[in-house]
């Protein structure tokens, strides 16, 4: 009996051949075998350790053959295994098994048993089950375990079930950054921005010092609301103090500066990264591609392939959509071809929306249409809607109508296409289709999305929509736009009228595209900021070519640039150019 205590021991012979055979499943066999051999094939403490090892080495079916023989397993080993599927991803129902088999066996959970039962929830997004657990929890006695609660405001968050997060959160007592972090990232994954910077302010105000994970959360919302200002004090913050720009932080941080329209920042944070892996490189690529740097964002790739990594399929979206942009039609067809040769990636619908667009803006309309009768399976709407904004952009409103039926096939209940097709229709003079297409609209009660248009300044971010007067210094604003637009017009502006829907009279067409949301949000940033300071506006949907062709007009008179981030991509306009070139005046409607 003292022997077998003995190799129940850390340091016995047994224990040690399970620590060098580490998580490979077949030395585990062998020590397996040893221990059982040996005597100790009973022993809880080796069995418990095989378990772990095994799960580790990705072998479920062995982990449960190893449970099945232990006799009467206790909390201790229920929760080891618990724990150990709950730290992957494949394996996270198996947690819920093993979670259930415990349960069943009427052995009592412990706090560890239910932060990584919970933890598993959150990863299969398993609403129903966590909800379930949230109860056993409670009965239990664990309600107000700081380490359960923290699990409980992640997992709720994951589901986007943010009200019962907020819940758990508010209860606490004691909430570590852990917990902070959970929440802020909840708000910010969901799309829900600005709550999770209020919370980001909250968590200042009150003293308690935030982490990587925190900006990581963070700089995400910053980057989504274009919130500048805010991005900047975290990374001098970041800086400031010592934290350690690692892969993470760092391309959260490009991520930020590169939404935010200023690509010469995040390109000071690349170059300062210690290590930089393929997604911190595709993350440059991209942001030079989405601000109009096509050419850097092409020699960016070459240079990463140079540095032997392999891009991968995120990397190939970001260099298409930059040569699409940048009308480097060769290029982008020697980078898809590489993609398929070279890389043996095989190319999805991003990269499919990508070349038609590409070509489809050089021109190449009828390349770009046999390319998509190509493509094997049923095209996707994406791919139809690049291929409708290029018959637009080249006035093909032939062609162009019959790609929109294509899409209004594929989803008929989008209200978008509807609107497409009857602005193509408009154009090609065929005014009796474009009634029965409203007609059809109205038949299925489908409705334009409706377009708004944001200025963050001061860290307070204000919002408008077209005509919108709800703010409190509206004819102060109105009154500078129709100045600022009077002197674009002795400048040589002339109002694009295909711009708006084209059942408006002339005289209301004018006022339509006077007042879109993005005129408005530029007047007020001009009136409100000083000399030089960079207007950045983000707006929800496509810029329409009428305001495209005002605010190239804009950024001469007031003698600014402006930084206007649309649905797809960013227009920087200064002294009267834009840094697309053109090539992004191809939308078909404002709202």
């Amino acid at each position: 009996m003292e022997i077998k205590q003995h190799h129940k021991h850390p340091h016995s012979p047994a224990y040690n051949l399970l620590l060098q055979a580490g998580p490979r499943l077949k030395l585990l066999h062998q020590v397996h075998a040893h221990v059982i051999v040996s005597g100790y094939g009973c022993s809880r403490f080796l069995l418990t350790k095989l378990l772990n090892l095994a799960c580790a080495a990705g072998s479920i079916s062995y982990t449960r053959q190893i449970f099945l023989i232990v006799p009467n397993p206790d909390s201790f080993l229920f929760t080891s295994l618990i724990r150990s599927t709950s730290k992957f991803h494949n394996f996270s129902v198996y947690s819920l098994y093993f979670y259930t088999r415990m349960v069943l066996s009427n052995v009592a959970p412990s706090n560890y048993t239910f932060t990584s039962v919970i933890k598993s929830c959150a990863d299969l997004v398993a609403l129903r089950h966590g909800r379930i657990i949230h109860g056993h929890v409670l009965v239990n006695g664990f309600g107000s375990d700081v380490y359960v609660q923290t699990a409980l405001v992640s997992f709720y968050g994951k589901c986007g079930v943010l009200c019962n997060a907020r819940k758990v959160f508010d209860k606490m007592r004691d909430r570590s950054v852990v917990t902070w972090n959970s929440m802020i990232s909840g708000y910010e994954q969901n799309g829900f921005a600005k709550e999770a910077i209020r919370l980001f302010d909250r968590m200042k105000e009150i003293g308690v010092e935030p982490n990587s994970a925190t900006f990581v959360s963070v700089l995400s919302a910053c980057a989504h609301l274009g919130a500048f200002i805010l991005g900047c004090w975290v990374h001098e913050y970041a800086v400031g103090n010592g934290l350690d720009l690692n892969v993470v932080l760092g391309t959260s941080l490009i991520n930020m500066y590169t939404r935010c329209g200023n690509v010469s920042k995040a390109r000071e944070v690349f170059d300062s990264m210690k290590e930089r892996n393929v997604v911190a490189w595709t993350a440059m690529i991209s942001g030079y591609g989405t601000n109009g740097y096509g050419s850097q964002a092409v020699e960016l790739f070459h240079e990463m392939r140079r540095n032997g990594l392999l891009p991968n399929s995120i990397t190939f979206v970001a260099v298409l959509s930059a040569c699409a942009h940048a009308g480097l039609v060769n290029e982008g067809r020697r980078v898809f071809e590489s993609m398929r040769e070279e890389y043996r990636l095989v190319p999805e619908v991003e990269h499919h929306v990508c070349l038609v667009d590409m070509l489809g803006r050089a021109g190449l309309l009828d390349e770009a249409y046999n390319f998509i009768k190509e493509i094997h399976e049923e095209p996707a709407p994406a791919i139809w809607t690049a291929m409708l904004g290029a018959c637009k952009m080249h006035k093909n409103f032939g062609l162009g109508a019959q790609v929109a039926e294509h899409l209004l096939a594929s989803e008929p209940g989008n209200p978008a296409h509807y609107v497409i097709l009857s602005n193509i229709y408009a154009l090609a003079g065929r005014m009796d289709q474009v009634e029965m297409v409203r007609d059809n609209m109205i038949r299925k009660c489908l409705k334009k999305q409706v377009g708004y248009s944001t200025i963050d300044l001061d860290r307070k971010t204000y919002l408008f929509s077209m005509g919108d007067k709800s703010h409190t210094e509206t004819n102060e604003i109105y009154h500078y736009l129709d100045q600022l637009m009077r002197k674009c017009r002795e400048a040589g502006y002339v109002t694009v009228s295909d711009s708006v829907m084209h059942e408006l009279e002339e005289e209301e067409r004018e006022y339509a595209l006077g007042y879109h949301s993005e005129k408005l949000a530029i007047a007020f940033g001009l009136l409100k900021t000083s000399r030089g300071t960079v207007i950045r506006i983000v707006k929800n949907l496509r810029m329409c070519e009428d305001c495209h062709s005002a605010i190239k007009y804009i950024s001469v008179i007031s003698n600014r640039e402006i930084i206007v981030r649309d649905k797809l991509r960013f227009h920087h306009f200064k002294n009267g150019s834009c840094s697309c070139l053109d090539f992004g005046e191809d939308s078909f409607w404002h709202l």
